[in-house]
């Protein structure tokens, strides 16, 4: 959590009700072809009006140049040090899908890819592979046999699976074997210790038998790529920490798995943000006082590159957010964990706008956009100093001090 050594003293439990949403990816910068950013470009009167009204910022999540994955993103909106409490991408996927993974095990994300006759990956994700697809090449890969080490392949979504191994002696400091690029060979995973070098090992040795199973099968993906090896942390609580009681509301595993691991209660819901408003409707009023909403469309499209199916996926939050204004929260947040432009075609360093609504806000933006909200009543802030300016938007913290 903020590095505040009173902040048992300075939070304090209330009925008001938070609802805080991340638009994963939401910042972008002016695209060349456009002359604006996603957000300029979109028609999003609801969120401009909203933002009108709000009290506007732009985060950064980790530090300025600095360009976090999603879990270092989240990690910092919900107030914990993105550097400090740094966690896997493996251990993450594995809790939000409920897979069977206990203290000593190490999980890792895989992607299935597709490679060329030399190796080389040719699309990371394997044009973006369906899930029934995922799930038949998972149950292929748990087939694979290994001397000496356990491990479970389980499908995620799409062209996502998570392997968990299980065993003595493994460790999770080894390196990835996605390069995160396409053109290139995959990488070796070595190990970061020599404690490390039976575990790197193992993982060479998977994905040889892996790459040699799929080759042979009649598939649109013939590799595998693996990154955020991780075991299970021990994490400050939520919901204590900030006398919150406090639900999770997420379609991808990822997010649930996050939320779960720092404690929040996780409410099932289904595939589309549509999903999660309906389960959010209907615990409003069922003793939560903070919801965490989750909405990746945004994101997606930007990593594709693709500039206005990026405006399109704003667009459309724009128009299904006014069913979560309605249900009329003391505070409704929206923010976002990182920025994804299109012109980079991946996440970026640049600071995330945000805006916060609640009976305090100072409406000082007539549009909700990146250059706005950077000059916005909050200004440009930590990602981790957020949860503080909610909580105080919330009348959750005592004066500090006599």
């Amino acid at each position: 959590m903020i590095d505040f050594p009173y902040l048992s003293d300075v939070v304090r439990s209330t009925p008001s009700k938070i609802v805080m949403v991340v638009v994963d990816g939401l910042g972008g910068m002016p695209h060349p072809d456009y002359g604006k950013s996603e957000l300029e470009f979109a028609d999003i009167p609801i969120l401009d009006t909203l933002g009108s009204t709000s009290s506007v910022g732009a985060t950064i999540p980790v530090a300025p140049g600095i360009t976090p994955g999603s879990g270092p993103g989240h990690m910092a909106l919900f107030g914990y040090n993105p550097v400090k409490y740094l966690l896997g991408r493996g251990i993450l996927e594995g809790m939000g899908i409920g897979a069977d993974i206990s203290q000593g095990d190490v999980a890792a994300r895989g992607n299935f890819c597709v490679l060329d006759t030399e190796g080389s990956i040719v699309d990371r994700r394997a044009g973006r592979l369906d899930t029934e697809t995922c799930k038949v090449l998972c149950s292929k890969l748990n087939e694979i046999q290994l001397d000496g080490v356990d491990f479970d392949v389980y499908p995620v979504m799409d062209y996502r699976f998570v392997l968990v191994l299980k065993g003595g002696n493994l460790s999770p400091n080894i390196s990835e074997t996605d390069p995160q690029v396409e053109g290139v060979l995959p990488l070796l995973s070595r190990p970061f210790n020599s404690e490390a070098q039976i575990t790197a090992n193992f993982i060479k040795e998977f994905v040889l038998k892996a790459t040699e199973l799929l080759g042979s099968a009649d598939s649109s993906a013939n590799g595998i790529l693996l990154r955020g090896f991780s075991g299970l942390p021990t994490l400050p609580d939520f919901g204590n920490q900030y006398a919150l009681n406090p639900a999770a509301i997420a379609a991808y595993p990822m997010y649930r798995g996050l939320a779960g691991l720092i404690g929040m209660d996780i409410l099932e819901s289904g595939q589309t943000f549509e999903s999660e408003i309906d389960v959010l409707e209907d615990n409003f009023h069922q003793g939560y006082d903070f919801f965490f909403l989750h909405y990746k469309p945004a994101d997606s499209a930007g990593e594709d590159g693709d500039f206005l199916a990026k405006v399109s996926q704003l667009e459309n939050f724009n128009r299904d957010i006014q069913r979560v204004i309605d249900l009329n929260p003391d505070v409704l947040v929206i923010c976002g964990d990182h920025s994804t432009p299109s012109f980079t075609a991946s996440h970026s360093w640049h600071p995330v706008p945000f805006m916060i609504n609640s009976q305090y806000s100072e409406g000082t933006s007539a549009v909700f956009t990146e250059k706005a909200c950077r000059t916005g009543a909050i200004g440009t802030i930590q990602a981790e100093q957020l949860m503080f300016q909610v909580l105080a938007h919330a009348s959750k913290l005592n004066k500090f001090g006599p």
